[in-house]
């Protein structure tokens, strides 16, 4: 299969072929032969986005799976362009054991989604390490699920015997959390002091440790010289940012929409979301991750924090270039290069981010022309809704390959 069309990386754009040989890229350049699928230059061709931060609700337990499950979590990830995701561990079922994780492992390939799933381990009170190499996340408070610590001295402690491994960290001062639970609103009850404080804890154990640390859903313009800072010191220390923090904020806040609305960390202030823009512009964001948490508008009305977003995916990349006036490049780097060396460790003999020869021929093709309108009728998350209904974002998603199949 030969494909042609502008190809994108984290160097450049320019108008090439790929040559695809069953699941791999083996060869790309121009003259390469008649092209099988031919895009037309309002289109970019991107090694295929990967969400390395997505809830599925799927386990052997099987107890949340109204929500979403592995196969409808993958449909909706087509859906928004989106080729490999990462699964988080709060699960009713949690993967903390060599055990529990390979139990999950098999239910996922009973299942047989489309795309790629890599499963994250979970760190809770009391745990170890597995045998074998995974990423772990770490909820430093409160979030949904039970697997969180209840003090900072609790997770130095277990993060003890982790050193040297991939922690993910959930950021929010579990004795702060506590000191604000009777304020009047979410966005009171978990304010920003409990992310920067947790972020200070973080970093520390990330150095302590010599932990590959990765920083989740990062919301608060405060913690960001926190960061930029360990990292000049060589702490090995990347961060995520949300489709929601980019684009929503307190103001955006009503009497009507506080459900749908709700997440942990919650929405910040106008200045909040500029710096989150300003961060991923100038790389001190590395990955743009949805945290996708399929609830049923019902819960989310009960108080059930989170959101979906990887049916709009690939439309908030096209409102990120043609309307906030990132690069391509840019995209490249935060949807597909950084989450491809983020899973590359766990998913061999795959290998995801680059439209180089030997990597994985997964693709990710985005019309620049075509806007997209959301609307629930189209989503193909189980939940059946998004925050972005009746919003238009100035581009679509063209079409999306998975291991050298066209999919969409």
């Amino acid at each position: 299969m030969i494909i042609q069309g502008t190809l994108v990386s984290s160097s450049g754009t320019g108008n090439n072929q790929i040559r695809i040989e069953n699941d791999r890229i083996v060869e790309v350049g121009s003259n390469l032969g008649k092209a099988d699928f031919s895009f037309s230059e309002h289109c970019l061709i991107f090694a295929g986005m990967g969400d390395i931060h997505i809830h599925a609700r799927d386990d052997i337990g099987e107890s949340q799976t109204y929500k979403e499950d592995f196969c409808t979590a993958s449909a909706a990830a087509i859906n928004g362009g989106v080729v490999h995701v990462a699964d988080m561990p709060n699960n009713p079922v949690p993967p903390i054991t060599d055990e529990s994780y390979r139990e999950k492992v098999l239910h996922l390939e009973k299942r047989n989604p489309t795309i790629h799933f890599t499963l994250y381990a979970g760190i809770g009170p009391g745990t170890k390490p597995l045998s074998f190499a995974v990423p772990y996340k770490a909820y430093m408070g409160p979030s949904v699920g039970d697997l969180y610590f209840k003090t900072l001295e609790q997770l130095d402690e277990t993060l003890s015997h982790y050193r040297g491994a991939n922690v993910s960290f959930h950021c929010e001062d579990p004795i702060l959390l506590e000191e604000h639970a009777v304020a009047a609103t979410h966005e009171e009850r978990r304010p920003p002091q409990c992310e920067v404080s947790a972020t200070r804890f973080a970093l520390q154990m990330i150095e302590k440790y010599d932990l590959k640390g990765k920083l989740c859903h990062y919301s608060v313009g405060e913690g960001l010289p926190l960061i930029r800072e360990a990292r000049s010191r060589g702490v090995n220390v990347t961060c995520e940012v949300t489709p929601h923090h980019l684009y929503f904020d307190q103001s955006d806040l009503t009497d009507q929409n506080r459900g749908k609305m709700q997440m942990n960390p919650p929405l910040r202030t106008i200045s909040d979301r500029h710096a989150m823009l300003d961060a991923l512009r100038d790389g001190t964001l590395d990955y743009l991750a949805t945290d996708h948490a399929p609830h049923t508008l019902d819960e989310n009305e009960q108080g059930v924090s989170g959101q979906p977003h990887l049916d709009t995916y690939g439309a908030f990349v096209t409102w990120l270039i043609l309307d906030q006036n990132f690069s391509p490049q840019q995209a490249a780097s935060f949807c597909s290069e950084n989450p491809g060396n983020f899973v590359n460790p766990y998913v061999a003999p795959k290998k995801f981010g680059k439209i180089e020869a030997g990597y994985t021929a997964s693709l990710t093709v985005l019309n620049m022309k075509e806007p997209i309108t959301i609307q629930r009728k189209d989503m193909k998350t189980k939940c059946g809704w998004s925050p972005f209904e009746g919003i238009t974002f100035p581009g679509s998603v063209e079409s999306v390959f998975v291991e050298g199949q066209k999919v969409r």
